[in-house]
């Protein structure tokens, strides 16, 4: 047992490791080293603003918008019963712009692409692309990550602006139909009424950092890949788990720290 729980510990720490490493690479390479004349690789780029924000944006709305109606639903049962229907328009508009809005739109993010970068560097990794890459003297974080986190960084606060508006929607839907009858305009003006400038803010820089996770780690599980084509299953399924894991967990620190802060 003692074997098995040092063996895992040092996996975690190589993990974490190599992790922390090619994130501060792929930082260089797209904070830093286009201002020290590197190219930036703009068509990549664009293709995966692409694929990860406008593909992204039906299953985003649609998702966000039934996530502010079930939360208007669910809300409105218990507050009914102490005569505070109209709290359900707080509860809506906070819950989804500080934590359901980032949170459902990194989700989908890490299913649609977070997947897809693991798959797409593994397979490479596989057939020793990667290696061929390195051999023309090119930077695989350069070449392969870049682009696909400067897309991320951009597109994840856009679609979660979008989300939050369509969750909101969602929470209007519920108001116009129930015993509330409530417009959309004046419910609309009641949540902006119920915001404060920092819920939104809150919810923005938690997309930032959750993109920067999705990307980093479906990258680093698609350059240690080991065992063929049954080893790019595997790096795939692990992005995917270990990316949804990282996320609640940034998103667990950044709540109490924003708690803490008030």
């Amino acid at each position: 047992m003692l074997t098995r729980i040092g063996t895992d510990a040092l996996r975690l720490l190589d993990y974490l490791g190599g992790l922390s490493r090619q994130t501060s690479r792929g930082l260089y390479w797209t904070v830093v080293a286009p201002f020290r004349g590197a190219r930036v690789r703009w068509r990549s780029t664009i293709h995966q603003m692409a694929a990860v924000g406008v593909s992204a944006l039906p299953v985003v709305c649609l998702i966000t918008f039934l996530m502010g109606l079930i939360m208007a639903i669910q809300g409105a049962y218990e507050m009914r019963k102490f005569g505070a229907l109209h709290y359900v328009i707080d509860l809506v508009g906070v819950s989804i712009t500080r934590e359901l809005g980032p949170l459902m739109t990194a989700i989908i993010v890490i299913g649609r692409s977070g997947s897809a970068f693991a798959a797409e560097i593994a397979s490479m990794t596989v057939n020793e692309e990667v290696d061929a890459l390195v051999t023309m003297g090119l930077n695989p974080v350069h070449f392969l990550l870049s682009p696909k986190l400067l897309a991320m960084l951009v597109m994840m606060p856009c679609l979660t602006t979008i989300a939050d508006l369509m969750g909101i929607l969602g929470g209007a839907t519920f108001a116009a139909l129930s015993e509330m009858g409530m417009g959309l305009g004046p419910y609309l003006r009641a949540t902006a009424d119920a915001l404060v400038m920092r819920d939104i803010v809150s919810g923005l820089i938690k997309s930032l950092v959750f993109g920067l996770v999705i990307v980093q780690v479906g990258c680093y599980q698609g350059f240690t890949v080991t065992g063929g084509p049954e080893g790019v299953g595997r790096s795939t399924t692990a992005a995917v788990v270990v990316s949804i894991f990282g996320v609640v967990l940034v998103d667990m620190v950044f709540t109490a720290f924003f708690y803490v802060l008030g």
